[in-house]
């Protein structure tokens, strides 16, 4: 009988690392190529035939143009993939300097309700909210459609002084229930969205794409805080649960618990600081998921705290309330990690690739979970029944 815990436990490693490495090729093999389709094998609805075009580095988005040389004109079509339910988007050409104050934009905003505006909105400060407004140059048509998740803005332009090299940014937001547009966000790939376009020679520079040491710092932040809080957290609470149920074991689930638990907190404390580390340094700041961050550190310290200090034996009247106390922290605590983990992707404004592996991690532990709930329950009610015919045989020879 002492095989078959050992074998469970076997099963519980063997099986969480099988699910993970076939969430993460389920998700890089058809994922993947779904979301970042070429902008070449893109076929447009309208018969417009574009001779070149360009993925851009971030933000899901695409160039499509023809570019006239004789008469100075481009026909641009601005595609932005996976847009979110309301939303607007937009691309400029910025002819007198890089950034975004002084671009010359192409805004579409896709509502609630389906409809669809396009119009164009000179930039001249970073507090815009992309009043509709003309441009420097000659705009001959700005047109907008929505398919398959997908926002295009098609324009057509004249080239300031028919100079083919400009400066281009691109950006998205959310559009709030009435209406307005919200501000875009202040981190990662946003903050990455600009470059210089050459509409004669196709050339794209991704100045904007590269990483910084500060962009580089938050996809760290992320990383060790989505292991430590999302993933190593979790498993240390499943090994818990149903390793402790089975005899032969010994302490070896509390030694695995410990064990897991302890390298979650370190990972977590080192994501805690960097991510302190940017906010201290940084004038945007992120409160539901800053308080939440906090709130999870406190809880884990203190957590720490009383298992290591204030743990009573398990003979002792107030062990109960112990036991109750580290349960709540330890469920709560799991469930504030994964929802500012969400929170995390969010502002990061990750691409939907690394959301939906987490996603998939999280399903697998749960599947797993409820997996080993059987396991158990079939294992206490077999370990119950072998027990009772040993204690009526016992009973038996008493009386004889």
């Amino acid at each position: 009988m002492a095989f078959v815990p050992k074998f469970l436990l076997f099963l519980t490693f063997f099986t969480m690392i099988i699910k993970f490495l076939l969430f993460l090729t389920f998700f890089t093999m058809i994922i993947v190529p779904a979301t970042s389709q070429p902008c070449k094998s893109y076929t447009f609805p309208n018969p417009i035939n574009y001779a070149t075009c360009e993925d851009l580095p971030v933000l899901e988005t695409s160039l499509h143009w023809n570019y006239h040389p004789s008469l100075g004109k481009v026909d641009v079509a601005f595609k932005k993939a996976n847009a979110k339910g309301s939303s607007w988007i937009a691309w400029a050409i910025n002819p007198s300097s890089k950034g975004m104050v002084g671009s010359q934009a192409f805004v579409a905003i896709h509502k609630f309700d389906g409809t669809l505006k396009a119009y164009t909105s000179p930039i001249t400060s970073y507090g815009t909210m992309l009043q509709e407004g003309n441009l420097t140059f000659p705009v001959y048509s700005v047109l907008a459609s929505y398919t398959n998740g997908s926002i295009i803005i098609f324009a057509t332009f004249q080239l300031p002084s028919n100079n083919t090299l400009v400066n281009h940014v691109w950006q998205e937001g959310l559009v709030s229930n009435d209406g307005t547009l919200r501000a875009h966000s202040m981190s990662g790939p946003n903050l990455q969205s600009f470059g210089t376009l050459d509409f004669l020679s196709g050339k794209v520079s991704e100045t904007g794409g590269k990483f910084d040491s500060r962009t580089t710092l938050r996809n760290v932040h992320g990383i060790l805080n989505v292991i430590s809080w999302g993933i190593l957290m979790p498993i240390g609470v499943i090994l818990v649960r149903y390793l402790k149920a089975f005899d032969g074991l010994g302490a070896t689930w509390f030694h695995l618990h410990r064990s897991c638990q302890s390298l979650a907190l370190l990972i977590g404390i080192a994501g805690f600081c960097t991510g302190l580390y940017m906010g201290n340094n940084s004038k945007v700041h992120h409160a539901p998921h800053r308080c939440i961050g906090i709130t999870l550190m406190c809880l884990a310290l203190t957590q720490v705290f009383v298992a290591i200090c204030l743990r009573p034996k398990k003979d002792h009247k107030h062990r109960i309330f112990w036991n109750i106390f580290h349960y709540i922290v330890g469920y709560s605590t799991i469930a504030l990690a994964i929802l500012n983990v969400f929170k995390g992707f969010d502002i990061l404004n990750a691409q939907k690739i690394w959301k939906n592996i987490y996603v998939g991690i999280i399903i697998s532990l749960a599947i797993i979970a409820l997996m080993l709930e059987v396991l158990t329950w079939i294992w206490m009610y077999k370990k119950k029944r072998t027990k009772k015919p040993v204690e009526e045989f016992d009973i038996g020879q008493q009386h004889a």
